[in-house]
């Protein structure tokens, strides 16, 4: 089980929060930390670890989803053309007007 401060594990990732339905779980096999693993298990009891886990990871999941879609807009204002408030305005109006 212990191989260099690794241990792996099965988790149960439950998307609606620990209802355990069968159609939405799937045990899960990744290593972590021998350290991660022991404060897991000191600070959530059985029965609540993969709920615990699968909400950590929705988290971690949610923020680089974030992160990247910041990353792309940023290449955006890079790359693209840049627009006067004038012309914005501009262009608004006039689509306004043929409606």
């Amino acid at each position: 089980m212990d191989k260099k401060g690794v241990t792996i594990i099965f988790i149960e990732i439950t998307p609606n929060m620990g209802v355990r339905m069968k159609s939405t779980a799937k045990k899960v096999n990744f290593m972590i930390e021998n350290k991660v693993r022991k404060e897991l298990e000191l600070l959530v009891p059985p029965g609540q670890r993969s709920r615990i886990v699968n909400e950590a990871l929705r988290k971690e999941l949610d923020r680089m989803r974030k992160t990247q879609a910041i990353e792309r807009l940023n290449r955006l204002r890079r790359e693209g053309n840049q627009f006067s408030t004038q012309e914005i305005i501009s262009v608004l109006r006039k689509e306004r007007m043929s409606h």
